[in-house]
């Protein structure tokens, strides 16, 4: 391929990028609109989110301790070589503890507000012309569909976090590429599991919608991300997951070559 394609493929990859976030955009402006959305989706997200930023600010009050006793080898030597990779230790702490926080942390308030996050999906869906062949999703297969996909998203994010956890501790990769990496990471599994409502209320499984999203990954890591880096601002989870709901249910309809204008 010669400069020009590889130009104009980047160039096409950063595009959809971008437009995969703005849909988590078009989400908080629906979910701004409408107040029943709101109130719909915040009381399940913060019964998690108390939790979490409980769990999190934990971790941040004894990251120094936990670093430390991975670091033994670093009792005897020089006090600045000592801080310094104890530092990248704490940090690649924060770094795993940050993704797992935003990834059980989805996982666990799609559980506990599965029927309100149904709702809100199931009703910016009716803003753009509805549901095509829409099967029926009672309440327990849905919940225990829930729980499974959760299940299986707190496994995903340990197996890949570790790994992630090891490599903070390279020197300048290990603060710089890693955790643009964990990112990517995570904003795809996040994608994933957004958009699991809208595909089972279309009779589609975990298997298509990996499919579907795969066919234009640059969307779905673009909307993932976004919610990844908003959802690590204090508060961001709890206020904004409504909004990555809804913003979900628009990666669905885009990702199947369905309507994202108001009907």
């Amino acid at each position: 391929m010669n400069a020009s394609g590889i130009s104009g493929t980047a160039t096409s990859t950063a595009r959809r990028f971008a437009g995969g976030a703005a849909l988590l955009l078009r989400g908080i402006a629906l979910y701004v609109r409408n107040p029943g959305l709101m109130l719909l989706g915040v009381v399940p997200a913060l019964i998690s989110g108390v939790l979490f930023l409980a769990a999190y600010a934990t971790l941040v009050v004894f990251v120094g301790d936990l670093a430390a006793v991975v670091t033994p080898f670093a009792d005897d030597w020089p006090a600045a070589a000592r801080s310094a990779v104890r530092v990248i230790a704490a940090l690649a702490f924060l770094g795993l503890g940050g993704l797992l926080t935003v990834l059980t942390f989805t996982a666990v308030t799609l559980v506990i507000g599965d029927p309100f996050y149904e709702k809100i999906s199931e009703r910016v869906e009716q803003r753009y012309g509805g549901t095509p062949d829409a099967v029926e999703v009672p309440f327990w297969p849905s919940l225990r569909r829930s729980t499974v996909d959760s299940l299986r998203l707190v496994a995903l994010a340990a197996l890949f976090g570790l790994p992630l956890f090891a490599a903070g501790f390279i020197p300048v990769l290990g603060q710089t590429v890693v955790p643009v990496i964990g990112a990517a990471v995570g904003g795809w599994l996040l994608a994933v599991e957004l958009v699991g409502a809208p595909f089972y209320r279309r009779g589609k499984g975990l298997r298509d919608r990996r499919a579907v999203l795969k066919a234009d990954r640059p969307t779905a890591l673009g909307f993932g991300v976004a919610v990844f880096v908003c959802f690590l601002i204090p508060l961001g989870a709890v206020l904004l997951m409504p909004a990555a709901v809804a913003g979900a249910a628009l990666l669905t309809r885009r990702s199947l070559g369905q309507p994202i204008t108001e009907a």
